[in-house]
């Protein structure tokens, strides 16, 4: 049943910025705005879709990039930002003023496999390790038939040809958690400190949001990039297996769960929900997938100007946490752990519409 919180039922489009909407009948409708992350642009566009079956609020949400959206977070001009790496320290005091002197806090509300797609006639079989990974990603490895790589493919007949990377242009937290894993797990072979922006210069071809590099993956042979797998399997990539340690692992459904089991927080006693990726990228665990976004949905945890706002957007996150959870497999994403759901509402519980924290 659709649980009216306004006193009428209305159906309207996601397509505006924050407003008050007025339903046909005298009722009204909220919308919450939210931009940033395209990694988790499919996830938002599926709870969007709960909201709409679930209650009168509207979500709002532009895939524009992480960047885009912190910016717009600390702006004022969204709700909240969708981000694929945590804020840095100096954009958690650039929030913490946009929130009237109170903290900003990170919502893990989904899960991102990161696929290693490719494009490579003939092979559908390919396996990699994070050395080879870092290896082609910063030019040292640049031809598909490299010995590096045939190594790990023993009787797959791997072509000549060039080897072409493909990289977010734009300020991606996909780019930043790609290169943490890189950094964790292949430090001899990236020598470069992570960051939204790619390091290596010269190397491969840019493309912009995750739609960008899937495309131009799915257009270009030879070619490779790191991308959420909702974009990989959408464009019929190529995914490699990855050897994480224990042996290649397919990414799917079980290998991404199994990951899951080691997930903690930076501080399990906040309600802060930072996630503690460097221990997540480390794991070796056999079948488990840990190359993973934890994207972050990022709030004032209190003090916003108009004090529903806070209302609604716990109302949202409440039925995006329980109604949606279902179905996200089908389009890429793994459900959040039901480990974690009871810290999850204990954080979305405790938005604050007023000036303080709760």
């Amino acid at each position: 049943m659709k649980i009216n919180r306004n006193g009428a039922l209305a159906s309207v489009s996601a397509i505006a910025a924050l407003t008050l909407v007025t339903a046909c009948g005298g009722g009204s409708e909220q919308t919450v705005s939210g931009e940033g992350s395209t990694a988790q642009q499919k996830a938002m566009e599926h709870f969007s879709q709960v909201l709409t079956d679930n209650t009168d609020i509207v979500l709002d949400y532009t895939g524009s990039g992480s960047g885009d959206g912190i910016k717009k977070f600390i702006a004022g001009d969204v709700d909240f930002a969708g981000s694929d790496s945590a804020l840095k320290d100096d954009e958690v005091t650039d929030a913490t003023a946009r929130c009237n002197g109170n903290a900003p806090w990170h919502l893990p509300l989904v899960v991102g496999p990161v696929a290693v797609a490719y494009n490579l006639d003939g092979v559908t079989d390919l396996k990699l390790n994070p050395s080879v990974i870092a290896q082609i990603f910063n030019g040292k490895i640049t031809s598909w038939n490299d010995p590096a790589i045939a190594a790990l493919n023993p009787g797959v007949q791997l072509p000549g040809s060039d080897i072409v990377p493909v990289y977010r242009s734009d300020s991606s937290g996909t780019t930043d958690n790609f290169q943490r894993f890189l950094e964790n797990s292949a430090p001899a072979d990236w020598p470069y400190e992570h960051s939204k922006e790619f390091a290596p210069k010269g190397v491969g071809s840019g493309a912009s949001k995750s739609t960008g590099v899937g495309d131009t993956v799915k257009k270009t042979p030879g070619s490779i990039t790191y991308v959420e797998w909702g974009f990989a399997t959408e464009n019929d990539l190529g995914v490699a297996q990855v050897d994480f340690g224990a042996g290649p692992v397919t990414l799917n459904g079980e290998s991404a769960g199994k990951a899951l089991e080691s997930l903690a927080f930076k501080d399990p006693a906040s309600k802060d929900l930072v996630v503690d990726t460097d221990a997540l990228f480390a794991s070796k665990a056999p079948g488990a997938y840990p190359l993973l976004l934890t994207p972050y949905s990022i709030v004032c945890s209190a003090g916003y100007e108009d004090e529903a706002t806070s209302q609604t957007l716990k109302d949202a996150f409440t039925a995006v946490l329980n109604e949606g959870q279902a179905g996200l497999e089908e389009i890429g994403y793994v459900p959040v752990p039901d480990s974690f759901k009871a810290k999850l509402q204990g954080t979305i519980d405790s938005l604050s519409g007023g000036s303080g924290n709760a």
